[in-house]
């Protein structure tokens, strides 16, 4: 687009995308054109995307209070332009605002709409002059206004976690996660630090560093996948799930919902004798995986193949149950989550999720165990779910979270100083609770299941 910064054209394009529900911000920002992008280009693309999706309920909050008819329905493209331009306006102090309000007419023009141009420059004018509003948070709906947060998920929050916890979640949705990295060795790390990325110890994990500055994306290192960008609390389900087994030598394990891979490869890393199977339910997604794990060199059975219909049983060792969720612990990352997301979704993935674990405990063995987690925060994905499907199951015993961290301590693998906030993260039921903000790290539920020998 002529007129239009490159950053500027591709963020619109990313939005107007995510707005018509075509594709997830997170794929679209990896994408060839992104990618292609020189370096400066690239992170101004993704601060306004994310910036957008975050702060999205206040930009249109915003907006309607400037319109001549506030409840008029705006075409998608004028709207997306109106929170592009009122992002820079509002939260980013280093764009001119000449740049920031002629940036978004022109994109109205040249989308089509060329009418609203003249509304569009007004009202982001008229925003460029106020001053910006200090708004209260004592309340969740407060704190939900505030951080731009549907105010019915601060509300389940603040009942079910406190009303401290639910401003920090709200807060940690609003930052850029820290972006973690599973190195291979140290001779990696030297690597990195040679290519000017400047790493920091992780929080949680021996094996991990987080970046704290440079553009790891454009080393050899991890293009060849020897240091990998995965959250921590991710990293920590698959090392809980690869030391939940007694059997020595040749284990079993099954992945039941494993793509893209990650845990999956932590699993054959701490296993390397294990056999492993890999079940994905689509077939893209699944050939994607099949791909990674074959590039990093690992040996693992990918299977097509749905959780909730697995048939076998009493066949693995460990079963590591990774179900799809409503990702509620995982909005700093994925910020549209809580724009697609309402209340009555999450009786919908409970009812999956119930089958798939289900079929997980089927799959493990007398003495096996079964890890199941997901990166919600909601209770009806996690601890209703195992409640549910334990009810009447005497067979089937909790193992507190606590001695497989303190497990993960005497190995090295969990940071000794990790291990104290961890074992306040348990649950009086033994399960762990990983908010957002106790580690910087996505929001995660754990529990671990041990069938009777």
């Amino acid at each position: 687009m002529a007129g239009v910064s490159a950053a500027r054209k591709h963020a619109f394009q990313i939005l107007m995308a995510v707005e018509r529900g075509q594709a997830h911000s997170d794929a679209l920002l990896r994408a060839r054109g992104v990618s292609a992008l020189a370096a400066a280009d690239r992170n101004l693309t993704t601060a306004l995307v994310l910036g957008v999706l975050r702060w999205q309920l206040r930009l249109d909050e915003a907006v309607r209070g400037l319109l001549a008819r506030p409840n008029a329905r705006l075409d998608d493209e004028v709207r997306v332009a109106l929170r592009l331009g009122a992002l820079q306006l509002t939260r980013m102090d280093r764009i001119p605002a000449r740049a920031a309000i002629d940036e978004s007419v022109e994109l109205v023009k040249q989308a089509g709409h060329r009418f609203a141009a003249g509304m569009v420059n007004a009202v982001l004018r008229k925003l460029a002059a106020q001053t910006r509003e200090e708004l209260p948070e004592t309340t969740a709906a407060e704190i939900a206004r505030k951080y731009a947060h549907p105010a019915w998920l601060a509300e389940r929050w603040e009942r079910f976690h406190g009303i401290e916890a639910a401003r920090a979640i709200c807060m940690h949705g609003q930052r850029q996660p820290a972006l973690a990295l599973r190195v291979r060795d140290e001779e990696t790390v030297r690597e990195l630090d040679d290519a000017g990325v400047r790493l920091e110890p992780g929080v949680l994990l021996t094996a991990v560093r987080r970046v704290a500055a440079g553009d790891v994306t454009a080393t050899v290192a991890y293009r060849e996948g020897r240091a990998r960008a995965q959250d921590e609390g991710s990293q920590l389900v698959a090392e809980l799930a690869g030391v939940a087994f007694a059997r020595v030598g040749q284990a079993a394990i099954l992945d039941c919902c494993a793509a893209p891979g990650g845990k999956t490869l932590i699993l054959a890393e701490r296993s390397p004798q294990a056999r492993i199977v890999a079940c994905e339910a689509s077939e893209p997604r699944l050939q994607q995986m099949r791909e990674r794990l074959a590039a990093a060199g690992t040996r693992v059975e990918c299977r097509l193949a749905d959780a909730t219909a697995l048939t076998e049983e009493a066949a693995y060792d460990v079963v590591l149950a990774d179900v799809p969720c409503s990702g509620t612990g995982t909005l700093g990352r994925n910020p549209e989550i809580r724009h697609r997301l309402c209340a009555e979704d999450l009786a919908k993935q409970a009812e999956r999720q119930r089958a798939i674990l289900r079929a997980a405990l089927r799959a493990a063995r007398p003495g096996g165990r079964v890890v199941y987690s997901t990166c919600s925060l909601e209770p009806e994905e996690n601890e209703q779910v195992v409640q549910a499907v334990l009810a009447g199951r005497a067979e089937v015993r909790v193992v507190p979270v606590r001695e497989r961290v303190e497990d993960l301590v005497a190995r090295g693998i969990v940071r000794e100083e990790a291990a104290s906030v961890l074992r306040r993260c348990e649950t009086q039921e033994g399960f762990l609770r990983l908010l957002p903000d106790a580690f910087d790290t996505d929001g995660f539920f754990i529990a671990v299941l041990e069938r009777a020998g």
